[in-house]
């Protein structure tokens, strides 16, 4: 049991280490109708360790409408790798926090302030991650050559590749 938490936890570390650069998450919400809708959102921050993942939004927005119908949102980062996170999405009016993670980039997007109601923090909380290393050239490609050699699937036993359930560590 501790060693499955020791690779939980060293998963969790490595999901914050290939998104920390990535600036932008698809986020993906279910609409009242049962449509998936995926649009960029500009990260906040991540806080892994606290199991957290900050944006910017409105409240007047579809994507506003569609959290407050079904919480639970994807998100998914692409890079020099991929990450899939399945979460929970909460709305948090933290007035010091969005302070915090505002610029003239959020400002010209919203067309707002920091101070305008309108504006709302959304906090994803992970359920559960996984990823995909894809910018390590010489490791895929020997990871590619080694499953192609061996009688295994590609997925089974993928060094590439791994899942964490955030849940496991509580």
């Amino acid at each position: 049991m501790a060693n499955e938490n020791t690779e939980n936890q060293e998963t969790i570390k490595k999901i914050k280490d290939l998104i920390k650069d990535e600036k932008v998450a698809m986020l993906t919400t279910m609409s009242p109708e049962g449509k998936l809708l995926s649009r960029p959102m500009q990260t906040k921050e991540v806080e892994i360790d606290n199991e957290e993942i900050w944006f910017i939004t409105e409240k007047d927005t579809e994507k506003y409408r569609d959290i407050e119908h079904n919480p639970a949102v994807n998100l998914a980062y692409a890079g020099k790798s991929y990450v899939s996170i399945s979460g929970t999405a909460e709305f948090v009016q933290d007035e010091q926090k969005k302070k915090e993670y505002w610029n003239k980039i959020i400002e010209k997007v919203l067309n707002a302030s920091a101070d305008d109601p309108n504006v709302v923090l959304v906090k994803v909380t992970p359920g559960i991650a996984e990823y995909w290393e894809s910018g390590l050239n010489v490791k895929t490609a020997k990871e590619f050559v080694k499953k192609m050699a061996s009688s295994d699937s590609i997925e089974e036993s993928n060094e590439l590749k791994d899942t964490v359930y955030f849940d496991e560590n509580k």
